[in-house]
């Protein structure tokens, strides 16, 4: 008998059973699934100090990158990738930071806010019905309402963007992030009763209503049916085949419900919980954003950074003294990708490592911060992508030409690798193969 009749008899039966885990099915369970996870800093980096040669154990690597130095072999440096409508662009922030996921061009007109759909929300809306949650994004920083240069500072708040004109909510509330998780994958506690007084109390307005209330019922109806769905996914502690979660309940407290005032540990948090929510398999995509572009945040926590902004120390005119803050700050920023990188690594999931199975991409939407250069972006990428990335390389495409440095090659070739292939995104067609 095959496991998929065997399956299908189970179900057949007419009685719904909750199996224990047999140790001897497990055998032929498969792969994890592969998890993607942005960690976007801004504001650039200090060029002298970001560079990388050789490979693997022996590869060298600048000053600012030195938190990863234990992790050589786990993460591949890229040189010379580049967003050209953001190079493009006018603006030098605003025009170079929400399409840092989709290569779009950005809309300058006031009246009309607009970018291009990020593939992390490409992800969301073509696998994200596999997870209680379709995608992350997550923050430090709020989203700031004001204008910079006449534009909104949306723009530089948001990375993640559901469609060209919607950005995806960004939560920054640790204890909201945990509810999300560990509840329906809408921050809801699973509670079929209030969910079956619903349906109940609907039946009873129908007869009451016109076709058009109807149809509009008949939406909200499904809208109570998709949280069923996330109820009856969240719900599954035990598989009879098949991979499953190494965790099935958190294995960290619910963090308090105010907003952390001390950075680093709001930072640790949201890393926390990006390791928590994969090994849950609660999301498979999420994007965390350190801080946002054009940032004001204060880095008087890191010894030798005196009450600078971050925005300060990344526009120095290359003051000495500046830039050795600004350098610090890079490190700083690393020190919390080398942070997610080794705490995936030390989860086992048979085989590998959670890290193996992960795709992660830590990245800025500009270059050199006191140029505002975006002619290439910093950009590192950890894990092995359930086997099909090769880390501990450089890879440099600096010297090439436009069509063959383009970022959203790269992400066509991760979104590959999610199961989500597309003939284009953005403004590239082909794939960087070399990863």
């Amino acid at each position: 008998m095959t496991r998929n009749n065997r399956r299908q008899f189970l179900r057949g039966s007419g009685v719904a059973l909750a199996l224990p885990w047999f140790e001897s099915l497990a055998k032929a369970a498969t792969k994890p699934p592969v998890r993607f996870a942005t960690v976007y800093f801004s504001n650039g980096v200090e060029p002298e100090h970001w560079w990388a040669k050789g490979q693997g154990a022996s590869m060298q690597i600048g000053p600012g990158l030195s938190p990863m130095m234990p992790h050589r072999e786990d993460f591949t440096f890229i040189r010379g990738l580049f967003n050209k409508q953001a190079f493009i662009s006018t603006s030098p922030h605003l025009g170079r930071a929400p399409n840092l996921l989709s290569g779009a061009k950005v809309s300058l007109d006031p009246a009309d806010m607009r970018v291009g759909t990020s593939m992390d929300q490409v992800l969301a809306q073509r696998i994200g019905g596999q997870t209680a949650v379709p995608s992350l994004a997550l923050g430090i920083e709020p989203n700031e309402l004001r204008l910079e240069d006449g534009l909104s500072m949306v723009y530089g708040s948001c990375i993640s963007w559901v469609t060209p004109t919607k950005p995806a909510t960004k939560e920054i509330y640790p204890a909201r992030t945990f509810d999300l998780l560990v509840g329906d994958g809408s921050g809801r506690k699973l509670d079929r009763s209030i969910l079956d007084s619903v349906r109940q109390e609907t039946r009873d307005l129908q007869p009451k209503m016109n076709g058009g209330d109807r149809t509009k019922l008949g939406e909200y109806l499904e809208s109570i049916r998709d949280i069923e769905k996330r109820i009856e996914r969240a719900a599954k502690d035990e598989r009879l085949e098949g991979w499953r979660p190494t965790l099935d309940k958190p294995n960290m407290a619910r963090p308090a419900d105010a907003l952390p005032q001390d950075v680093p540990e709001h930072m640790k948090l949201m890393l926390d919980l990006t390791v928590l929510a994969f090994q849950m398999d609660k999301t498979r995509v999420v994007t965390l954003m350190l801080n946002n572009d054009l940032s004001q945040m204060n880095f008087k926590f890191i010894e030798g950074v005196k009450g600078a902004l971050h925005l300060d120390l990344t526009h120095n005119q290359k003051a000495a003294a500046a830039e050795a803050m600004y350098l610090k700050t890079n490190q700083f920023h690393v020190a919390q990708f080398a942070y997610l990188v080794d705490r995936l690594k030390k989860i086992n999931e048979g085989e590998g490592s959670l890290l193996d199975s992960s795709m992660l991409l830590f990245t800025s939407n500009l270059f050199d911060g006191d140029s505002h250069g975006a002619d290439q972006m910093p950009v590192l990428l950890a894990g092995k992508g359930g086997g099909t990335l090769r880390p501990g390389q450089v890879l440099d495409y600096l010297e090439k030409g436009d069509d063959q440095r383009q970022a959203c090659s790269l992400y066509l070739s991760l979104m590959d690798r999610m199961g989500v292939k597309l003939d284009r995104f953005g403004d590239a067609s082909t794939r960087i193969m070399e990863v």
